[in-house]
């Protein structure tokens, strides 16, 4: 079995000790390392060769996102994941920190065995946490007065890729796409993966983005 390689990233030394004790009790997973800033997060990133960074959005010298976009845009750590904590009612900044390449976001009062399986479902390349909840943040986000064009969708995509990705930013999963478009989770699954490929995506994060953001999926929608 395969150990993760945790990174911590937080200006509470309480939050990091605590979220550090948590993560040491699992057996598939180590701590390599904590950073107090953005910039610390960054430059460990790069020395402790880390599977995944939990990062905080609000931090002195380098906040998250910009610590997300520098770790996001080094080609060094294209493996790198980074998981975004959030106080989800308040932190309206969880949108950009997505489009800066993170992978996902929790919410910082998330129950101990959620956080360990956060960890375990970003680090396997499962890309959007909590897609219902993910989803319905940007779309709050999005319906802001200036909101999304309504373009009726980017593209480039097929009829069915547009009605694959319209579920997904709804919040459904690869084999709840499937069940509604009547087919196989594999077929929904490579479905996704074109997606991504012709959208540029780098995860379901993104797509969900590029789906509110084009009008495909109009905020407020069920």
């Amino acid at each position: 079995m395969s150990t993760i390689r945790v990174l911590l990233a937080d200006d509470q030394t309480l939050v990091r000790a605590a979220f550090a004790m948590l993560v040491e009790s699992a057996r598939d997973m180590e701590v390599v390392g904590q950073a107090g800033t953005g910039a610390e997060a960054v430059e460990l990133a790069r020395t402790e060769r880390a599977d995944l960074v939990v990062m905080d959005i609000r931090m002195p010298e380098l906040d998250g996102i910009e610590a997300t976009r520098l770790i996001a845009s080094d080609d060094d750590l294209a493996g790198v994941k980074v998981l975004i904590l959030t106080t989800y009612d308040t932190d309206e900044h969880i949108l950009e920190a997505l489009r800066a390449g993170a992978s996902g976001f929790l919410v910082k009062d998330t129950r101990p065995a959620d956080l360990l399986a956060a960890i375990r479902t970003v680090a396997a390349g499962e890309s959007l946490l909590s897609p219902g909840p993910t989803s319905r943040l940007i779309a709050r986000v999005l319906s802001a007065p200036s909101g999304p064009p309504t373009t009726g969708g980017p593209d480039g995509l097929t009829d069915r890729e547009r009605q694959v990705l319209a579920l997904l930013a709804r919040g459904l999963n690869n084999t709840e796409i499937a069940e509604t478009l009547g087919l196989s989770p594999l077929t929904a699954k490579t479905h996704v993966s074109r997606i991504m490929g012709k959208l540029g995506a780098r995860d379901r994060a993104q797509l969900v983005i590029v789906a509110y953001e084009s009008g495909l999926v109009v905020p407020g929608d069920a």
